[in-house]
């Protein structure tokens, strides 16, 4: 008699290098969230831990992974899965040029297809040298090796050099980005443009589209960014082209922040959940 095991699969997989984020609306919690509503498989690296201080008007608390620690971690997720299985890994927050440092060296030596990198160029609660410090080694360390970058208007304007007051300036902006870095940009307007539309620029080989939404409120949501760079990252690791993931994330973006999730912070935080309660596929 023959013994019957369950055939072994393996979905896409997407890696999240990536700070937590205690309340669950960014940070790690939401790549992870995003990676599994769009079907892949998701693994994650910690960075660093946030958590927000409610006695203190919301501000960050941060707490840094230390670097040996945070390679150990990318150390056993490659042990595990080899560059076939897992060719798509998403940078989040990083907070420090030693986390940078390591990160990027293991980039460098695993050579992943699709590097997805948001490029986190502030942190709360740190002193603006270390902050200052921690940008430059982004822009140096990561930026050149990555193969998708998703700025905000504030990074955008950083990574460009320019200012972003109109869809043309955005678009100019994502170009430059593109043209500075070789990857394909997603630029994102949002809410912070004037107009009924949140708008983002799309930049890559294939050219410019800009991606419209109508507006959903006045106000950042919080785990935008990161769910919009892990949507990217999950569609990447299933086959889709960098404006297919760049629609699509869109899509998902736009569905979350229309079932935002209200609490006692200030601001509201999207729901990866959004795109399966109004009933359309993922």
């Amino acid at each position: 008699m023959t013994d019957h095991f369950p055939q072994t699969t393996r979905p896409p997989m997407t890696l999240t290098i990536a700070g937590s984020e205690a309340t669950g609306g960014a940070g790690a919690q939401a790549d992870l969230k995003t990676f599994q509503e769009l079907g892949s498989f998701g693994i994650i690296a910690l960075t660093c831990i946030v958590s927000f201080d409610p006695k203190d008007s919301w501000n960050h608390r941060f707490v840094p992974v230390e670097p040996q620690v945070i390679a150990e971690q990318i150390e056993a997720v490659f042990g595990d899965y080899d560059a076939d299985a897992l060719d798509t890994v998403k940078l989040g927050m990083m907070g420090s040029p030693a986390t940078i440092s390591t990160v990027g060296q293991a980039i460098r030596e695993r050579r992943p297809r699709h590097v997805v990198l948001d490029p986190v160029l502030i942190c709360k609660g740190q002193e603006p040298g270390h902050a200052l410090d921690t940008d430059n080694a982004l822009k140096t360390e990561l930026l050149p090796q990555a193969t998708f970058v998703t700025p905000n208007h504030f990074e955008t304007e950083q990574l460009s050099g320019m200012a972003v007051r109109s869809l043309e300036d955005l678009t100019a902006a994502a170009q430059e980005i593109h043209r500075i870095s070789g990857a394909a940009v997603l630029a994102k307007g949002g809410v912070r443009l004037e107009g009924p539309e949140a708008v983002d620029v799309f930049v890559g080989e294939g050219g410019t589209e800009v991606l419209r939404a109508p507006k959903i409120g006045e106000h950042a949501v919080s785990g935008a960014g990161c769910s919009l760079a892990a949507a990217v990252a999950a569609k990447l690791s299933q086959g889709a082209t960098p404006l297919e993931a760049a629609r699509r994330a869109k899509e998902f973006v736009t569905a979350g922040i229309r079932q935002r999730v209200a609490g006692g912070t200030p601001f509201d935080a999207l729901w990866q959940g959004g795109l399966r309660r109004s009933g359309a596929s993922a």
